[in-house]
């Protein structure tokens, strides 16, 4: 039928709109937890070996004797960096911290200045990189707030077709038919359903019946309009 067609297809629309946004904006937030949780731990890891073996570079400046803590200190926080390379520019300032820590440890000054100067390189290209990555998850939530806002719009437009073709197809033709009977039971006895604004071919057939009704009720006899009473002038 295609009244109830058109109201079936109105529906699974809103309901369909309604469920592609609650799982647009799901996948987006299921990416940007991931993906933010990854850079962090990447970066911080190595952002924890820099500080480890700044830490031992100053200890060992303390010491009038290197302990072989202090090294073994310094070498598994190497390893952990080494073993954590995410970022470009990383490899280059791993082996300069190589090439140059020994001497550093041995007081070298020189030795000591570009150690220091490569960690610092180390831990200055994670931060970039953990900076970088909160950018692109804002950017990835304004878009995802953009892609909400679309789709509620959708919606509303969808909506309001929706309420307009109900309006158009149920509620004019319920209200057109409520007006011919309360009408027929009052003195306008000749008023019938009319097309309305394009009904549907459900509404016609009912606008016609309830005409054909209403013609059978005019052509009973208690309803024939009676003789003038030639008492009353």
């Amino acid at each position: 039928m295609q009244l109830s067609n058109a109201v079936r297809v109105g529906l699974w629309a809103l309901i369909g709109l309604n469920l592609l946004m609650a799982f647009g904006a799901i996948a987006v937030f299921v990416r940007m937890t991931p993906a933010i949780a990854l850079i962090i731990e990447r970066n911080e890891r190595s952002l924890e070996a820099g500080e480890e073996m700044l830490a031992s570079l100053a200890l060992s400046h303390a010491e009038q004797h290197v302990s072989q803590a202090t090294r073994y200190r310094f070498d598994a926080a190497y390893r952990r960096a080494e073993g954590n390379v995410t970022e470009p520019g990383e490899p280059q300032a791993l082996e300069t911290i190589a090439r140059y820590h020994v001497d550093a440890f041995n007081g070298n000054q020189a030795a000591n200045r570009m150690t220091v100067d490569a960690i610092s390189e180390l831990t200055r290209i994670n931060r970039r990189a953990m900076r970088e990555a909160d950018e692109r998850a804002q950017q990835l939530g304004n878009a995802g707030a953009w892609g909400v806002v679309f789709m509620a719009l959708w919606i509303l437009a969808v909506t309001l077709v929706f309420l307009r073709s109900i309006r158009r197809w149920v509620i004019e033709p319920l209200a057109e038919i409520h007006d011919v009977l309360v009408v027929h039971r009052g003195k306008d006895r000749f008023r019938r359903c009319g097309g309305g604004t394009s009904p549907s071919r459900e509404v016609k057939a009912v606008y016609a019946k309830i005409n054909e009704l209403l013609d059978t009720r005019l052509t009973e006899p208690d309803c024939l309009p009676h003789p003038a009473d030639p008492s009353h002038p």
